[in-house]
């Protein structure tokens, strides 16, 4: 078998080591020979390896390893909260706030003015509760332990009364129920897959009278549509006053600006939430809300302040760069200037017109080069939960190529240096300019020559849309 110390010593493999540090790029060395070993000892195949088939197999283990590291992309899948990309892209204002805090240190739980230990999060804190209009907020890292540290610390033991039509799973296979029942809560269904009204639930009170909350989930992965019904949340919100209990609203998106001034109707806000009744909301900040990865409760200041105390609070806490990104993107809210500084909102409220001048600048630059490509109308989507099923009008630069598939296409552009994430479809790839900020155009345009180099002036002009 070739030798550990031969390969090592490789000058063709030497990228590696300078890449992965030389204690892992032994470990790939060695984890190629072992792999070849019993391949031969299997029956696999009939002579021993030579020193480059191993080589070519660690520089493909080194590959698949450097592929697991999170790199930049650009998003040209029209889909403005791509939950695998990170949701939200963060504005200039936070990703210049975050740069800053981390190359110093940051007064995240000092109070500067004492010289002693100050509140955590206290600005963000301070902030979400002002722009929604509730008596307090706490931020954690992200929505599913806001949901959890709530429920933990108000209703453990006690029960919780969720619509059948609410037992909604998320992302990554976590079920409400399992949520309830980690927080020591008992699931109290009502109505049915469909249809839940008031009356389900006054009967499920007056069945259980340990029950302490009322629970309404948004459902933010799908839409029902024809023959449902559910009770208006102001409803719920006089039901749980007169009842003396709490009415707990998981909204999922965190809209703290209504997206019909982008055209978008049906997304709820976090005031009216609170304007309805809730005693308190939790929703995630990394998505409508365009900022990074948190988890906020807002709400009555008691029920807030024994969510904080709680000990859950401590493991839950969010990390100071998030805070740090969170408080220049409330700052945007604060000031008025949310639309102009919050990507996700600026893409989602780009006009169809501007998306088609850019997409013809780009199919200009492409038809220069020898390059045939083609403007299509498209759908893009919100993502993340917000205005599922909900298209939004947009426009595609369409390539078909001729010498490669689509897919292969759309393989080369992913595994490039800036990564790009298109859609393939119709023996297509189409890069959706909605997703697409404004000074990623250049860079795009550099890779797209480069991927395309080979094919010359032989793309072929796809057929017209419809």
């Amino acid at each position: 078998m070739p030798r550990v110390d031969r390969l090592l010593a490789r000058e063709d493999l030497q990228p590696i080591r300078e890449q992965v540090g030389p204690a892992l790029f032994a470990e790939l060395v060695r984890a190629a020979i072992d792999a070849a070993r019993r391949a031969l000892l299997a029956g696999q195949r009939a002579v021993v390896p030579t020193d480059d088939e191993v080589s070519a197999d660690v520089l493909e283990r080194a590959a698949r390893f450097a592929s697991g590291r999170a790199r930049p992309v650009i998003n040209a899948t029209g889909v403005l909260l791509h939950t695998n990309l990170g949701r939200a892209p963060l504005s200039e204002r936070a990703a210049a706030a975050v740069r800053g805090a981390m190359q110093g240190y940051s007064s995240i739980e000092l109070d500067l003015e004492t010289g002693k230990r100050g509140r955590r999060a206290g600005f963000v804190d301070e902030a979400l509760a002002s722009v929604s209009g509730a008596e307090a907020a706490l931020v954690v890292n992200n929505c599913a332990a806001a949901v959890l540290l709530l429920l933990s610390a108000t209703a453990s033991g006690r029960g919780v009364i969720v619509s059948r039509g609410e037992l909604v799973e998320i992302g990554g296979g976590f079920r409400v129920p399992d949520v309830m029942a980690q927080s020591g809560a008992r699931l109290i269904e009502v109505g049915t897959t469909n249809k839940t009204r008031l009356a389900d639930y006054e009967r499920a009170l007056d069945e259980h009278p340990d029950a302490v909350a009322i629970l309404r989930v948004h459902q933010g992965n799908f839409r029902q549509l024809g023959f449902v019904e559910r009770p208006a949340l102001a409803d719920l919100g006089a039901l749980a006053a007169s009842r003396g209990v709490m009415l707990l609203k998981d909204l999922g998106g965190g809209a703290l600006v209504d997206l019909a001034q982008a055209g978008f109707v049906g997304e709820p806000l976090v005031t009216d939430c609170v304007a309805a009744g809730c005693t308190a909301v939790t929703f995630s900040t990394d998505k409508v809300l365009g900022g990074p990865q948190g988890g906020a409760l807002v709400g009555a200041r008691d029920v807030i302040e024994r969510a904080r105390r709680h000990p859950l609070a401590r493991a839950l806490r969010a990390g100071r760069l998030p805070i740090v990104a969170l408080e220049a993107t409330l700052e945007s809210y604060l000031l008025g200037r949310a639309w102009q500084e919050i990507p996700a909102l600026a893409m989602a409220k780009a006009s169809v017109g501007e998306l088609a001048a850019r997409v013809d600048g780009w199919v200009a630059e492409l038809s220069a080069r020898g390059l045939d490509a083609e403007r299509v109308d498209s759908e893009a989507e919100m993502g993340g939960g917000t205005l599922a099923a909900r298209a939004i009008p947009s426009v595609a630069l369409a390539l078909t190529p001729r010498s490669m598939s689509a897919g292969e296409l759309g393989r080369s552009l992913r595994l490039g240096a800036p990564a790009i994430l298109a859609r393939v479809q119709d023996a297509r790839v189409l890069l959706d300019a909605r997703t697409i900020r404004p000074e990623e155009g250049p860079p795009l345009m550099l890779r797209l020559f480069e991927a395309l180099a080979p094919e010359g002036s032989s793309l072929s002009r796809p057929a017209e849309s419809s």
